[in-house]
């Protein structure tokens, strides 16, 4: 599908879904702070399947199935089903405990999971082990990895960079890197949820670790996609033009197609983790909780609608809170002025995270625009 020409202000093209706040992890980071018990209020196995036809009908093309830990639901099988009869691409984040067993993994494979995400935030075991409060968690991670190739299930990697690991970054691009996946998210922290006791990355240490990112996107055969920073799609394009001698400075950006050249420009597998209209928040991205609400995204918990009371399409569509993330002209400080903000915007969950406003300018971008510039 040609990403380029998807209208965000009709349907989003990923939706993810918590399909349970249960989980027997307790991860450090956690922007939801599961616990090991589903809430009776969850979204029902019969509300669960509308949700699905109405990703359908909205002419979303990708369900995410998440948590929590979405094993704890014994129906993500027939969900899973579902959503491929439908003809929609699915991929699963399941939590690396004892319920992912050898048996679970070839189970999604053969209700026809298209991709399935694990989880490694250090090449080190301890550290990893550590990150997320579970003895032998790491070394559960890369025999599940193993198994998954072993079914021919598409595996995905999702990595958090921040503080803990920033200073070991290599070591662990040099594990993913070693794997056999097809994708691997690299998320940055917003501070919610558990993650609000973490220090943050500044931005020169963003800035560091988007020179390794994009230094392996050009050399491995998975697609590396990075989550919470956009200010990478900035760094992405001065990189690019910068190899036929042009310079951000000199030139014209109003004159320029940003995202055919980005599309022109992509990386490996057709792509560089990103659509060139730029995915944020609310835009082209949407995320339903366990009780049926809708947010911009899990990092971004304010509630713009509930699919109990309203569907989802008209929800997305109509949302005020929606309507004005997508809305570049909108956003303030920095980002209100920047020339990538219709490619970038910021991160508009740690703008809310940090500033408590989701237009304010995201601090953990370097980026300084001209005072003089002028919105178009």
């Amino acid at each position: 599908m040609d990403f380029s020409q998807f209208d965000f202000n009709q349907r989003p093209f990923l939706v993810i879904w918590e399909t349970t706040h249960a989980c027997d992890l307790e991860c450090i980071h956690c922007r939801a702070s599961a616990e090991p018990n589903p809430d009776p209020n969850e979204l029902t196995h019969e509300e669960g399947l509308r949700v699905i036809r109405e990703v359908k009908e909205m002419g979303t093309p990708i369900l995410i199935f998440s948590g929590g830990d979405p094993l704890k639901r014994k129906d993500l099988p027939d969900l899973i089903r579902y959503a491929k009869s439908l003809g929609l691409r699915t991929g699963a984040i399941p939590a690396v405990t004892p319920l992912l067993t050898r048996e679970r993994i070839k189970e999604l494979k053969d209700c026809g999971l298209d991709q399935i995400a694990f989880s490694l935030d250090a090449a080190d075991q301890a550290e990893h082990d550590k990150f997320r409060k579970v003895e032998g968690v790491f070394k559960r991670t890369l025999e599940s990895v193993a198994i998954a190739n072993e079914y021919g299930l598409a595996v995905q990697i999702n990595s958090l960079i921040n503080v803990h690991n920033s200073e070991q970054l290599d070591e662990l691009i040099k594990l993913v890197g070693n794997l056999k996946i097809v994708f691997w998210e690299v998320f940055f922290l917003v501070p919610t949820g558990r993650g609000k006791e973490l220090p943050l990355l500044v931005a020169e240490k963003f800035d560091a670790a988007f020179e390794k990112i994009y230094a392996l996107s050009h050399h491995v055969k998975f697609i590396v996609k990075v989550t919470e920073a956009p200010h990478y799609r900035k760094f992405y394009f001065e990189k690019e033009i910068a190899k036929h001698g042009i310079s951000i400075d000199s030139l014209s950006l109003n004159e320029i197609d940003m995202p055919a050249f980005l599309k022109k420009s992509a990386g490996p597998g057709g792509s560089i983790g990103h659509a060139p209209q730029g995915v944020n928040s609310g835009k082209g991205f949407i995320f339903i909780s366990h009780l049926g609400e809708v947010m911009p995204s899990g990092f971004l918990p304010i509630v713009a609608g509930n699919v109990r009371e309203k569907s989802l399409k008209e929800i997305y569509r109509n949302a005020p809170l929606l309507k004005e993330l997508r809305d570049p002209d909108l956003l303030k400080g920095r980002c209100g002025i920047c020339p990538f903000r219709s490619i970038c915007g910021g991160s508009r969950s740690r703008a809310y995270a940090v500033r408590g406003d989701y237009l304010e300018e995201d601090d953990c971008c370097s980026y300084q625009p001209s005072k003089l510039a002028v919105k178009r």
